[in-house]
């Protein structure tokens, strides 16, 4: 960070194992599981602990010395996953997290959910047993022990595996990492008998290089299917790009800006995905939003033919531009999504009308397109919204959210900024992204309380980057998962939370507001049921009460600046801060419109 002068204050450095206690050789079959895992680089294990894995714990401690990887201890496994969640949103690459049992994995659930609604490749530990019930402990472990415990969240994982060996469980972890991390990523999850952990080695496993496990697979097109595409964009007059999960790569976020003005094609992004393209860039319609704006729509109803790199939800951005009417233009979409595909869930959306699809990376394909519109280049489009203009008033009275956004932007300067989480109620004008890692998008499942621990795991993942953290949260989120804060604070990463507090879940006084009008009924009673206010909860002291450096509640507009200065001092010397700013209820035109529209 610009200015950072940060003590000592490495993650290294917390919970050192005391001297002589690591092992030479691997002498327990938990010692080859950890020994795995480093030979995997995995640099972390989020986890709370469970007595299933006691042995792995062990391992992990008194093999490994606590290093490489190392435990960052969670009061939830719910934070423990949606760390790991957020570590990946930033590197696109997995950690561990441990959860206990099957109890520690009901709790985690909802955080698995969220990675793979948001096609992010996390490795999850489980442990179960001993399988062997003879050897279980009276009580606990039989109620700790399930008969087929990946089927628990098999629905909404790539893989998952009980291996019954240590060298099954070195291969096991390899091939789950390995599928974690090929495209279309996702969480897996590996679970683990206490017997196979605990009981010695017989011999020794024979070395291992994970490398010659795991190929790289990167997935492009048909040769005679990209030339198509180009051949469609090259002839089209009024091409719209739709830019949806794309990796955080600079040179692939340099690669679509050059297809894009190769093509003088306008764009869409999204804010349910990471930053994908320019915000202020001319060709960019509209801000980005959780849906579709209205100068986007009519460009979509205009266009001859619309490009989708992995755009989430195709079918109901179509439906929103077109409405019943015809879809004009040829659609080509570009994806490896519907690998995943299953029966149980439909958060893949509806089926969308598609006249060329490209089974392929976004990246790739773009790395292919470009090759074949090489020299091609069109006039720029004329300026839209620029986001970077975007400009509001700051004097003394309530707050609401554009206030707070536009106050944190003109707070941080010209530093470089990564958004980590953003509420419902951010428009989407007041910061404009300019790099890969401006914004890195939702919790992908839509679960209150997945933002506070997804943004400590990307605020690992960035520490040390120069890019200062910044998450903003809404009241209900940061309730559900304040205590992910402890973890940020006890291993000294730094990172600014901002509390969007409106004392109420308000997006479901929208609904009710709806059905009341829907049904003619009161629609002053939609408060019911939702406002947090009576007693008023002190959002600021549950962050002090975990270490962090807490601000507010701010109610006053005027005092946002001076309030939001100390806090990112208080970040780039090494510390997590959190400001309570109490914000007046209310959505975006466009958010507002997509949560009362009828169905």
């Amino acid at each position: 960070m610009a200015g950072n002068k940060q003590p000592e204050n490495k993650i290294a450095a917390v919970e050192r194992p005391a001297a002589g206690g690591q092992a030479n050789a691997p002498a327990y079959g938990s010692d080859a599981i950890a020994e795995a895992l480093r030979a995997l680089d995995i640099p972390y294990v989020a986890l709370t602990p469970g007595a299933s894995y006691r042995g792995l714990h062990d391992s992990l401690v008194n093999h490994l010395g606590n290093e490489r990887p190392q435990m960052l201890l969670c009061v939830h496994e719910e934070h423990a996953v949606a760390l790991a969640h957020g570590y990946a949103k930033v590197t696109g690459k997995p950690l561990a997290a441990a959860v206990h049992s099957n109890v520690g994995l009901f709790h985690a659930t909802m955080a698995v959910f969220n990675a793979w609604c948001d096609r992010m490749p996390v490795l999850v530990l489980g442990a179960t047993g001993p399988l062997d019930a003879d050897k279980r402990r009276p009580w606990i472990d039989w109620i700790h022990t399930a008969r087929d415990q990946g089927s628990i969240l098999r629905h909404y994982t790539k893989w998952d595996d009980q291996p019954g060996s240590p060298a099954a469980a070195r291969e096991s972890l390899f091939r789950a990492t390995w599928l974690a991390r090929t495209a279309p990523a996702g969480p897996v999850y590996v679970n683990l008998d206490a017997e196979i952990q605990e009981a010695p080695l017989k011999e020794p496993l024979p070395p291992a290089d994970p490398a010659r496990f795991m190929p790289t697979v990167t997935m492009a097109a048909p040769v005679q299917q990209m030339a198509l595409a180009a051949q469609m964009l090259k002839d089209a007059a009024r091409p719209v790009i739709l830019m949806g999960r794309v990796s955080r790569d600079e040179a692939a976020w340099a690669k679509r800006l050059r297809l894009a003005e190769a093509l003088g094609a306008r764009v869409v992004t999204d804010l349910k995905v990471g930053a994908a393209f320019p915000t202020d860039h001319p060709l960019h319609l509209d801000a980005p939003a959780h849906f579709v704006g209205k100068d986007a729509a009519r460009h979509l109803r205009e266009a001859d033919v619309i490009l989708s790199l992995d755009w989430v939800d195709l079918a109901g951005t179509l439906k929103a531009a077109f409405g019943t009417a015809p879809i004009a233009a040829k659609v080509i979409q570009v994806s490896l999504d519907h690998h995943l595909h299953n029966g149980w869930s439909m958060d893949y959306q509806a089926l969308p009308t598609v006249d060329l699809f490209l089974a392929g990376e976004p990246d790739a394909v773009v790395d292919g397109l470009q090759d074949a519109l090489a020299g091609q280049t069109r006039p720029a489009a004329a300026a839209g919204q620029a986001a970077a203009d975007f400009a509001i008033g700051l004097d003394s009275g309530k707050i609401n959210v554009d206030q707070m956004g536009f106050a944190l932007r003109r707070a941080v300067g010209d530093r470089p900024v990564s958004l980590l989480h953003l509420p419902l109620s951010w428009n989407g004008a007041v910061w404009p992204f300019r790099h890969p890692l401006d914004y890195i998008g939702t919790e992908g499942g839509g679960g209150i309380g997945g933002g506070p621990g997804i943004a400590v795991g990307a605020a690992l993942a960035l520490k040390d980057s120069g890019r200062l953290p910044v998450a903003v949260v809404g009241d209900g989120d940061f309730l559900m998962g304040a205590t992910a804060l402890w973890t940020a604070v006890h291993y000294r990463i730094p990172l600014l939370m901002v509390i969007a507090n409106n004392q109420s879940f308000f997006n479901d006084e929208v609904h009710q507001e709806r059905v009341a009008v829907m049904r003619r009924r009161p629609v002053e009673n939609k408060w019911i049921g939702q406002r947090m206010d009576d007693p008023e909860m002190d959002l600021a002291g549950m962050a002090r009460a975990q270490g962090a450096d807490a601000f507010g509640p701010v109610k006053d507009a005027a005092a946002l600046s001076a309030v939001f200065a100390e806090a990112i001092a208080a970040v780039e010397a090494g510390r997590v801060a959190v400001v309570e700013v109490r914000v007046e209820p209310g959505y975006t035109p466009a958010m507002a419109g997509a949560l009362t529209r009828k169905e």
